[in-house]
């Protein structure tokens, strides 16, 4: 691996190597920029560092602790921070679906929540070249959205136990389904940089590390790309300090690697380490905020969860998670459920479960203890869960801050605040009725529901209006213009879709919208 001196001045620092960050990395790479990766985590070895051991995975989440408030508090840990090189999507379930057109006009359509600063056909070639380029796994034909210009490179994974009954249940009720897009390779697969990588197993552990290397994880796909072409990763380098020069721009990164400080000279630098930890950077360092809007519009995707009982060997921990899909109520129609009276949508999701997991949320959810768990716990062969991914809307109320609490390294732990808006409570109430009419008729019993939100949101939105946005549509600080961000802190909505794919696109698009504007200016 290429290797710079901290004294001399790269052309890039990126910190952090997840879905914002590796994508971008491999591209100014390729474009022939002397570019630096600071990643606060370790670089695993997937093969020797993985077990197939749920607990001794929780290594991979970020397990600095984070204060939670306001009504509905978030869970962090293994809620999608992740630390290692590759980030969350270390532990991210692989499950990939494109945002649809109509997801980045909310405003326009409801008159609630942000438009996107820009239209679909500006990631539809990024969601195609990354499709591509991991080698996802989806159906040949899918009903919801634009039709694909490319077909998947490889057909679907099995389906698993929970997606056969989801799909059942579904089928009588006459709800469309579809093998889902998965970022898991379905057969061995060719990529560029890389080589040849194995087929998924089907071992289950996508929500942990894959230690065969299918699951199409950063630290297999684009870092390995990158350091093909010359980036350097120095890993466990956390990062404390942005320091602005004569300028105002940024040139110079503290980090402390090995309990020493040590210093980076660049030129720019992309910011790319997550909704949590990208606006606390930048309001420690007091950076980027003349908006007000760093820390504001907390936004976490509405994702109730109904378990059922069945008579059937399902077997939950086989299989990708995420196997069948809908998007059926992505903008749902009355006869689903009654009428609808919510803005925006969510889609329908199966999903497999680890014992661990799946015995944490039960004993939480029904308020069961010792004999009553016990028995309980019995039955996890033979249950099966179904899952929303919905949008939640921003809020004045739900914001990010420093706490006056200090962590280990003595900096200001982040408080979170969040609560659920009426839109979210409505829309999960519609939820509820209609995974409950599917399990119905796939015969669940002893159904129960698990309330939660996923996928922590917002903190830095896009925007064109620089009083109400942090950054503009290429990803640019408008305060200091040697600054970009990318990653899920940007997202001026939520999405009714996992957010990885649309995180990895929004970062090929900044990474091409930055070298063209170098270009220019040389």
């Amino acid at each position: 691996m290429q290797q710079y001196a901290t004294s001399e001045t790269v052309d890039a620092v990126v910190i952090g190597t997840g879905a914002g960050g590796a994508p971008l990395l491999a591209r100014l790479a390729a474009a022939g920029l002397k570019v630096v990766a600071l990643e606060a985590g370790k670089h695993w070895q997937p093969a020797a560092d993985f077990p197939t051991d749920e607990r001794a995975q929780s290594k991979l989440f970020w397990n600095d602790e984070r204060l939670s408030a306001g009504e509905d508090p978030l869970p962090f840990g293994n809620n999608n921070s992740g630390t290692g090189v590759g980030g969350s999507t270390l532990h991210y379930t692989a499950y990939t679906p494109r945002a649809q057109p109509d997801d980045l006009r909310l405003r326009s359509d409801f008159g609630v929540g942000e438009d996107w600063p820009f239209d679909f056909d500006e990631i539809e070639p990024y969601y195609d070249e990354i499709e591509r380029f991991l080698g996802v796994s989806g159906p040949a034909s899918y009903p919801w959205g634009p039709a694909r210009k490319r077909q998947y490179p490889l057909g679907p994974l099995p389906v698993n136990g929970a997606g056969q009954l989801m799909e059942r249940g579904c089928r009588t009720l006459g709800i469309r389904t579809s093998p889902a897009a998965n970022a898991a390779l379905s057969a061995h697969y060719f990529q560029e940089g890389v080589g040849w990588r194995s087929a998924c197993t089907n071992r289950g552990f996508c929500q942990a590390g894959c230690s065969v290397g299918a699951k199409a994880s950063m630290d297999v796909t684009y870092i390995p790309l990158a350091v093909h072409h010359g980036a350097e990763i120095r890993p466990e380098s956390f990062v404390t300090q942005l320091i602005k020069g004569a300028s105002g721009r940024i040139d110079e990164v503290i980090y402390v690697r090995n309990g020493q400080e040590e210093r980076q000279r660049c030129r720019y630098v992309f910011l790319c380490a997550g909704t949590i930890e990208t606006p606390r950077l930048l309001l420690i360092n007091g950076l980027a905020n003349s908006s007000g809007q760093v820390g504001r519009n907390v936004m976490a995707h509405t994702a109730l969860q109904i378990w059922g009982e069945f008579d059937e060997d399902v077997r939950p921990y086989k299989g990708i998670p995420g196997a069948l899909i809908s998007e059926d109520t992505h903008r749902p129609s009355d006869q689903l459920a009654g009428p609808v009276d919510f803005a925006g949508g969510y889609l329908l999701q199966s999903i497999g479960v680890m014992p661990v997991t799946y015995l944490s949320q039960m004993a939480r959810a029904r308020g069961l203890w010792g004999e009553a768990l016990k028995q309980s716990a019995t039955a996890y062969n033979h249950i099966a869960g179904i899952n929303i991914l919905g949008d939640c809307l921003p809020y004045g109320h739900n914001y990010l801050e420093l706490s006056d609490e200090k962590d280990v390294r003595g900096l200001p732990k982040p408080r979170i605040y969040f609560s659920n808006g009426d839109n979210e409570e409505r829309m999960t109430s519609h939820a509820n009725q209609v995974m409950r009419r599917i399990w119905d008729a796939a015969g669940a019993r002893n159904v129960w529901a698990f309330p939660r939100n996923a996928h922590v949101i917002g903190t830095c939105r896009m925007g064109n209006d620089p009083n109400r946005a942090v950054v503009n549509a290429e990803g640019q600080s408008y305060d200091i213009p040697n600054v970009y961000i990318s990653d899920n802190s940007t997202f001026p909505s939520a999405l009714s879709v996992n957010p990885a794919l649309t995180i990895m696109a929004l970062s090929l698009r900044t990474a091409d919208r930055f070298l063209n504007r170098l270009n220019r200016l040389d």
